[in-house]
């Protein structure tokens, strides 16, 4: 199965090869279960001490491309005063990119060197 076929979380019930609501959960198991153990990887190669784990599913929930993927940011004591300060602060640099360039027209994507180093880097945490 591929993750990202899914634009939405919620659609992902839809898909046709989720056939009952066994299977979805069974997924979505799995999904958070690849999640967490990405997460334990990053937290400890970034020396953090939590996760912050975040879908934002549609356009105004802050997705900004067309497919289920889940953020997973380190956290480290005293980054944020108020712990939910971190959504505010991922809402003015949504607000930052949209006021330099149209996400739908002018994003522009990492160049296959770049996401090949980063997958080099967290490759060999795995």
């Amino acid at each position: 199965m591929r993750w990202h076929s899914s634009k939405h979380f919620a659609n992902m019930l839809r898909a046709s090869v989720i056939s009952n609501l066994k299977n979805f959960a069974m997924v979505t198991l799995v999904y958070l279960t690849k999640s967490q153990k990405v997460g334990k990887q990053l937290e400890s190669y970034h020396k953090a001490s939590s996760l912050t784990f975040t879908i934002q599913d549609g356009p105004q929930a802050g997705q900004t491309v067309p497919h289920v993927h889940i953020h997973i940011i380190p956290r480290k004591s005293g980054d944020f005063e108020k712990n939910d300060e971190i959504y505010d602060a991922l809402d003015v640099k949504e607000k930052e990119m949209k006021q330099s360039l149209d996400l739908d027209k002018e994003r522009k994507d990492r160049s296959i060197e770049e996401m090949a180093d980063e997958a080099d880097e967290y490759r060999k945490l795995f």
